[in-house]
């Protein structure tokens, strides 16, 4: 992991090695940034946000690195129990200016240290004084030093909409955190913040960028409006709400608010308080909760398959394997026979070899043998398939139940040890995604 803070020392930007780590340290809780999917192309400056243009590297929990990952202020006027930067703590504060940070970007950018920006910021003064420096920040970056590379710009609740939506012309992503899946715990923990304020400017966003597209269409406008979307984040383990509660409101903002990802963050206990509990989420749960918003998103399912609204993830297996052992009566299928949509439900077989398994067998009748050379995962798959009419599975729904169970401790295992993660199952997903 690159330490931006060793930079510093040879003094690199404006910013003091000591006020350079307060502003890197008070952005870390924030996991709302990965790979870009913006179309912002080089057109004479520096930088190239386009498609693969922001090279992305992960921490061993599945956090993106290579974005200068930095707050303009740390200094917050709210006081969520939740956040380490709230009024009320005791932690070093300081506030970087908009040229500080356009000069620490470019800086870090001219020595290949980073591809890009994700900019945040505590609400310090009041929510349109820090929208109208980040704003600045963004608008600098882009028309002053021609910076083309890829800007994750985080949103202020309460702010102006009229600097939210100039703030879009800028940056490639904007992201606005929900943080509780509730009002209710909103109002216990987050006492400023209120679910409509927080969730309207991800539906504005989404009317403003359909807008935007139908001008640009007409050649009636020309730019950029967030051309890689927008993200929010959920705080898990904070508060009392279960797996469905947050799956449903997860599925309603990719449904009506067009959202290209919902992150989720497990709880960690960095702040003593009465209201919060005093033990985290674990990374388990947060990597069910990425399991089972990639079936949403991917595998045609709704949240209703997944889970109740009152109920947590199984933890013992995967969310595709839960929903198919509930479903049992549905398998097997016939590989060379099933549609699309129910070759996507049969554990093992992700969204690409579902693809490969169409095409394939266009040509040739597929066997055990043919789907082990497409690398799918059958100490899963062949409980729920059969091939020209074979069976090599367990019909046994209890041996099913166990053997599922084993291959999930044996397959995150390996993955932990391939990425060196002994502690942090999370970004098992993130390899095995072709697999689920």
């Amino acid at each position: 992991m690159f330490d931006f803070c060793l930079c510093a020392r040879y003094n690199i930007g404006m910013i003091s090695e000591e006020r350079l780590k307060i502003l890197t340290e008070s952005a870390k809780y924030d996991v709302s940034c990965s790979s870009s999917g913006s179309g912002r192309k080089n057109q004479g400056g520096m930088g190239n946000g386009y498609a693969a243009g922001c090279c992305h590297s992960f921490t061993p929990d599945g956090r993106c690195i290579s974005l200068l990952k930095i707050v303009l202020s740390n200094d917050c006027v709210y006081d969520c129990k939740y956040c380490p930067n709230r009024v009320s703590a005791d932690v070093p504060r300081t506030t970087a200016t908009p040229d500080e940070i356009c000069e620490l970007t470019i800086d870090f950018y001219k020595r290949n240290y980073i591809e890009g920006l994700f900019l945040s910021s505590a609400v310090f003064k009041n929510p349109d004084y820090t929208m109208e420096r980040l704003l600045l920040v963004v608008k600098k970056l882009r028309t002053e030093y021609r910076f083309h590379g890829y800007i994750h710009l985080k949103g202020i609740p309460k702010a102006d909409e009229r600097l939210m939506h100039e703030a879009a012309k800028y940056a490639d992503r904007m992201s606005y955190n929900v943080e509780l899946p509730t009002e209710q715990s909103l109002k216990l923990l987050a006492p400023l913040k209120r679910k409509e304020i927080l969730l309207w400017p991800l539906r504005s966003w989404a009317v403003q960028k359909e807008q935007f597209r139908e001008a640009n269409r007409k050649g009636l406008i020309k730019g950029h409006f967030l051309p890689a979307g927008q993200t929010t984040q959920m705080i898990i383990g904070a508060s009392p709400e279960a797996d469905g509660q947050i799956l449903r409101l997860s599925q309603a903002l990719y449904r009506k608010n067009g959202l290209k990802r919902v992150y989720y963050s497990s709880y960690v206990p960095v702040v003593q308080d009465k209201l919060l509990p005093t033990v985290g989420a674990g990374q388990l749960r947060e990597h069910r909760l990425y399991q089972a918003d990639w079936l949403l998103r991917f595998y045609g399912f709704s949240v209703e398959e997944i889970i109740n609204e009152g109920e947590n993830l199984a933890m013992e297996y995967d969310p595709k394997c839960a929903w198919a052992l509930k479903n049992m009566h549905l398998f097997p299928i016939e590989i060379n026979r099933a549609p699309l949509e129910m070759l996507l439900r049969v554990p093992g077989i992700g969204a690409k070899n579902a693809y490969k398994i169409l095409e394939a067998r266009k040509y040739t009748i597929l066997s055990f043998e043919s789907l082990q050379k497409m690398r799918i995962a059958l100490k899963r798959a062949k409980h729920f398939i059969t091939c020209n009419g074979k069976f090599f599975g367990e019909k046994n729904e209890c041996a099913v139940r166990g053997l599922l169970a084993a291959a999930e401790t044996q397959e995150s295992a390996e993955q932990l040890d391939l990425f060196g993660m002994l502690s942090t199952p999370q970004n098992a997903l993130i390899a095995l995604h072709g697999q689920l």
